[in-house]
């Protein structure tokens, strides 16, 4: 039997209203016990010990938004290099898009990420189904299928079903399997030709704007269609004030709708595009600073359910272009939690909410038995100093490609250990 003991933590848990110094004990890859009490008497000889140092100890991070390359662009990203990138970020779980080449959208490519990443990835791996053939936005896939397979909700990936009849078809046939659809919303017509967020900015440099409205459209058509069908409806990222206050109503009004961000959305604006830096075009695009106080006060009164990183992996030679012909993307995944921990740090999100954010909203919506420390549960724990400062290189980013808005930013607060099934799968010394 396999015994750690993780000693002196606070332990922080936003599901169980946890906050406490204590200890937790794993056993052959799951909680075993926990609590202010546990070891008060010593921990025994036979025990492997951690010593935590008062440091936070939090159920393991969960990505629901995370692009690579494999299969069919491996020379971007494996699920190998993510999920050490992931581990590297204290995320423990991480949701794999199906826009790859293939597409994922048959039974046999979700048992191909599976085994895969079974063979290859050092943290779990969850696969999102095409919502349609090849993504295409045509011919919906066969979600009861695909969901048995184990496909843990069904999209798009970067590319918005913008076919209404085809997403009233998907939102019914979803409801009948309890399936979570997942929207990347802007109306395609509206976004063509724009590279960053429309508005005075855009204008002064020269660029073709995005605006806010792309986005508000469909997510207010997708509403209607919820309304008619009832099905389970995630928008993958709202990015502006007038997306929070839409889904904040429809909430109100008791429909099945749930949202998330990502962190640079939450943390940079369209100001940081001003250089034509390529690695700030993202999509959506960096909204105005209103828009993105907007969406920090979505998360934190609970409007916004989760924090993601959107990472999408771009070579050099698609990145290092004029900004209009560069790539859209970048990667997040190791900067998903100090991101978010800027906004703890800076008062404007309570800790409380940006770990469950990070944890236990991703599970309870992808149904997922971790997001939480409860006792048989399976061990997947992430330590976090909170404090430690450092300095982002992106040549030290376990990903392959190194296209972080971040780079040379100064954080903090970080992983130093993370646990999947017990296993420690980074161990860092806060430096």
């Amino acid at each position: 039997m396999n015994r750690t003991a993780y000693t002196n933590a606070r332990l922080f848990d936003p599901a169980n209203g946890l906050d406490e110094t204590g200890a937790l004990l794993v056993e052959d890859g799951k909680i075993a016990d926990l609590g202010a009490s546990l070891f008060s008497g010593g921990v025994p000889q036979d025990m492997e010990t951690v010593d935590c140092g008062g440091k936070l100890l939090t159920p393991g991070l969960i990505d629901m938004r995370v692009f690579t390359g494999e299969p069919g662009t491996e020379f971007r990203e494996t699920l190998g290099s993510a999920s050490q990138s992931a581990a590297a970020g204290g995320i423990t779980t991480i949701i794999v898009m199906p826009n790859t080449d293939p597409v994922i959208d048959d039974v046999a490519l979700v048992d191909f990420i599976e085994r895969r990443a079974r063979d290859t990835a050092i943290v779990n791996v969850h696969p999102m189904a095409a919502l349609t053939r090849g993504c295409a936005g045509e011919q919906m896939t066969e979600i009861g299928l695909l969901k048995d397979a184990g496909a843990v909700a069904f999209t798009d990936g970067d590319k918005p079903l913008s076919d209404p009849l085809v997403m009233r078809r998907a939102l019914s046939y979803a409801h009948f399997f309890d399936a979570l659809i997942v929207q990347h919303a802007e109306d395609r017509d509206l976004a063509a030709g724009g590279v960053m967020n429309e508005g005075e900015l855009a204008s002064r440099l020269g660029l073709t704007g995005r605006p806010s409205a792309a986005e508000t459209i469909m997510i207010e058509r997708d509403l209607r269609l919820v309304e008619l069908t009832g099905a389970r409806y995630h928008v993958a990222q709202v990015t502006c004030k007038a997306s929070v206050d839409i889904i904040r109503r429809a909430k109100q009004n008791g429909l099945p709708v749930t949202c998330g961000v990502s962190a640079p959305h939450l943390t940079l604006n369209e100001n940081d595009v001003a250089s034509y830096r390529s690695f700030m075009k993202l999509s959506p695009p960096l909204r105005h600073e209103d828009d993105r106080l907007a969406v920090v006060e979505g998360v934190a009164d609970g409007t916004i359910d989760v924090i993601v990183s959107s990472h999408d992996p771009q070579d050099p030679e698609t990145k290092r272009l004029p900004f209009a012909q560069a790539a859209y993307g970048a990667v997040g995944l190791e900067t998903l939690l100090p991101a978010t921990l800027s906004l703890v740090h800076g008062g404007t999100l309570a800790l409380e909410r940006a770990i469950e954010a990070l944890t236990t909203s991703p599970a309870s919506l992808l149904g997922l038995k971790s997001g939480h420390l409860t006792k048989g549960s399976p061990a997947d724990l992430t330590l976090i100093d909170m404090n430690v400062p450092w300095v982002l290189d992106p040549e030290k980013l376990k990903s392959k490609s190194k296209n972080t808005p971040y780079d040379e930013r100064r954080l903090q607060g970080r992983a130093i250990r993370t646990i999947v099934g017990g296993k420690e799968v980074h161990v860092s010394g806060g430096k």
